[in-house]
């Protein structure tokens, strides 16, 4: 799988909203305090398990590059790191995921009743914040956003261990669990600024799209990463019963069946996959080009967020919203 030229890593893309980015981190952990310890206890557990604030920090750029300099901007990126975290935790639960960035999962630690109880927090939470501002359009738009990616993971589920998902049903997730949010981010940071709706929307299409860029490079690091940098197991989506854009890809190849078929849908069905299995997996992604082929897909949404970008006079804020598509298409993590 080519790799895209990127910066060596995040922090040079997100340099110019880096106290921004800190005052989220404040925000976060101011707002998640309460008379119940446990729960600014776990937070802080997530809080300090990493993350790259990807969503947060494309709001708070986007508002940037919109001519947008208050604190609003600062207060709606946390509210989208909070639907974020929530929707992590939920997943995590769905997924039966024992870890997550290379720790405990928080169902794994404080057990599911807790962390499904933690998660409905921290979707309340982040619509409150969001109400402090009289800016109902964006409580609207955010309400709008929760809701697809909700509905995305329970159509995930109806298509859990079904390994004859197609593309385009497997698209329809990507854009309901992860695009949307994207959007919404970089939408919430045009509506800030003084843009016009036709660049609100540019925005919205370029978060849209290089979330969908995100989720397949994601999907692809489940077949190729290294584990330890993973933070998780490797091959734990087919150990979940999801079949990614590359398994779907080798299928339509090989007819669906044949010894591609045999240990796709072993995997899925059983939710296990043996070392063997998986080296012999792995080598039919690179026989049949499939990794190629998602990875091509990636690359042509990641373009289409640049183009995008057209509609912004260029300014510093916009080559960053340019580098971050080369750096979605380089992860390795």
């Amino acid at each position: 799988m080519l790799k895209s030229s990127a910066p060596a890593d995040l922090a040079q893309i997100f340099e110019p909203i880096r106290a921004d980015l800190d005052a989220v981190e404040e925000a976060y952990a101011t707002h998640i305090q309460s008379r119940v310890e446990l729960i600014p206890q776990i937070a802080r557990y997530i809080q300090s398990s990493g993350g790259k604030r990807v969503r947060p920090a494309l709001l708070l750029m986007a508002s940037r590059l919109s001519g947008y300099d208050g604190d609003r901007a600062v207060l709606y990126a946390s509210v989208v790191e909070f639907i974020h975290t929530a929707t992590l935790v939920h997943d995590d639960i769905i997924d039966d995921a024992e870890e997550r960035r290379g720790r405990m999962a928080v169902h794994s630690r404080w057990g599911s009743d807790i962390t499904v109880l933690l998660g409905d927090y921290l979707y309340i939470k982040s619509m409150g914040m969001a109400l402090t501002h009289d800016s109902i359009d964006i409580v609207r738009l955010l309400c709008d956003v929760t809701l697809r990616m909700i509905e995305g993971e329970l159509y995930q589920l109806t298509k859990a261990g079904d390994a004859d998902i197609s593309e385009d049903e497997h698209f329809e997730i990507i854009r309901r669990k992860t695009a949307y949010l994207f959007g919404g981010a970089a939408e919430i940071g045009g509506r800030l600024g003084t843009g016009d709706r036709e660049r609100q929307q540019a925005l919205r299409e370029y978060g849209f799209n290089l979330g969908i860029a995100f989720q397949l490079v994601d999907d692809l690091l489940d077949f190729t990463a290294d584990r330890a940098a993973l933070g998780k197991p490797v091959g734990g989506d087919l150990r979940e019963g999801k079949v990614t854009l590359a398994a779907i890809h080798l299928l339509r190849r090989t007819g669906g069946n044949g010894r591609a078929g045999e240990l796709i849908r072993s995997a899925v069905n059983d939710r296990t996959i043996s070392v063997e299995s998986w080296r012999e997996l792995s080598a039919l992604l690179r026989e049949h080009r499939a990794i190629d082929y998602a990875y091509g897909k990636a690359v042509e949404y990641a373009s289409a967020a640049k183009r995008y970008l057209n509609a912004f006079p260029p300014s510093a804020e916009r080559d960053a919203l340019l580098a971050l598509p080369d750096y979605v298409l380089a992860r390795d993590r």
